[in-house]
Formats: C-alpha cells, sequence, structure tokens
C-alpha cells in the first residue's frame, strides 16, 4: 500500500537518509565520488533539511510503501522562474524514490500528488530542473506530459556543475488537466 503524508520536523532524518541514497542512485557518474559526498552533506542534513521545512512555501511529501517510508518530493508553491512567463507556477524541487521501489508505482503516485497539490493551490504550471545524465527520469517526466525549455547549470560544488534540463507542465495548456500517468 502506497501513503503519502506531509512531512514534519520528526521526518527529518527520513528524508536526509532516503536522499542521500536516492540522489547518489540517480547521479552516479555526474561527478567525482568527493564531489558527490560534499554535494550530499551540504544538502542532506537534518538541520537543513529542518530549515527547508520551516519555509512556508517550501511543503515536503514523504511516500510509504507498506509503512515503510521510500521516498520524498519537495515542491515550492509560486516559484517564478524567468523563462517561465505563467504565474502562479509551482517548482518540484526534489522528488525521490529509493531505487528498489522503481517500478511499483509508488514514484507515479507522488508526482501525481504534486501535480494534485499544485492544481490545488491555484498553480498554473509546475517546473523543475533533471540531470541530463538522468534517462529514467527525462522520460518520466516526458510520458507525464513535461516539456524541455532549457538547461541549467546545476553546481554541484563551488568547481563542478551538471547540465541540468528545464522542464516545464503548464496546466493551462489543452487536455493537461486529465494528464495522469497510469504506468
Amino acid at each position: 500500500m502506497i501513503s503519502i503524508i506531509k512531512a514534519t520536523q520528526r521526518d527529518c532524518h527520513s528524508i536526509a537518509s532516503i536522499g542521500k541514497i536516492a540522489v547518489a542512485e540517480s547521479h552516479r557518474g555526474s561527478c567525482s565520488a568527493e564531489d558527490m559526498q560534499a554535494f550530499l552533506e551540504r544538502k542532506y542534513n537534518r538541520d537543513t533539511i529542518k530549515e527547508e521545512l520551516n519555509d512556508i512555501n517550501t511543503i515536503y511529501h514523504i511516500v510509504t510503501y507498506q509503512d515503510k517510508p521510500v521516498g520524498f518530493s519537495k515542491i515550492i508553491l509560486d516559484a517564478k522562474h524567468p523563462d517561465i512567463v505563467a504565474e502562479n507556477v509551482a517548482k518540484l524541487d526534489r522528488i525521490y524514490l529509493l531505487k528498489e521501489y522503481y517500478g511499483l508505482k509508488v514514484g507515479l503516485a507522488l508526482l501525481n500528488f504534486n501535480f494534485d497539490l499544485a492544481r490545488k493551490n491555484k498553480q498554473s504550471g509546475i517546473w523543475l530542473y533533471t540531470w541530463i545524465g538522468n534517462h529514467r527520469a527525462i522520460n518520466f517526466y516526458l510520458k507525464a506530459g513535461f516539456t524541455i525549455i532549457g538547461s541549467y547549470k546545476f553546481y554541484v560544488t563551488k568547481t563542478h556543475y551538471d547540465l541540468s534540463h528545464h522542464m516545464f507542465l503548464d496546466f493551462l495548456e489543452p487536455d493537461v488537466d486529465k494528464v495522469v500517468l497510469t504506468g
């Protein structure tokens, strides 16, 4: 059974733990092991997650499978982007799932949950960045209706960046209100 709940301060450890594993798995080969370790230590620790949870526009959710936390999402409402003319757009800043739960529709449930959350909060679309080497994620987002609208240099450290796709899903486009992945 899949369940999605809003994260609270008590979920900092789960988010940090899942994040360290899932980010390392999905971005393997994007940079040196040292750069990846520095990034994970900086972004996926309890204090950083706790601070992000205190931001009222940043919303984390934990997804569980058979009562075990296996992934999370982070969405930021009203996250304007200079390349998107639409108003009131959300940024899907993070969506990660432990690899052993791929193919069980857990990630699909979490993505659709975030689509619904954005729509309920009167967002006209949702955007994200994804590393160009993460072909599985790119295909997942394209299948969901996102389009690639540009590129972005995502700095892992001060001296290393990964080129990422900038992707956008406009909820106001015809038939986008029907976008719900089924498989």
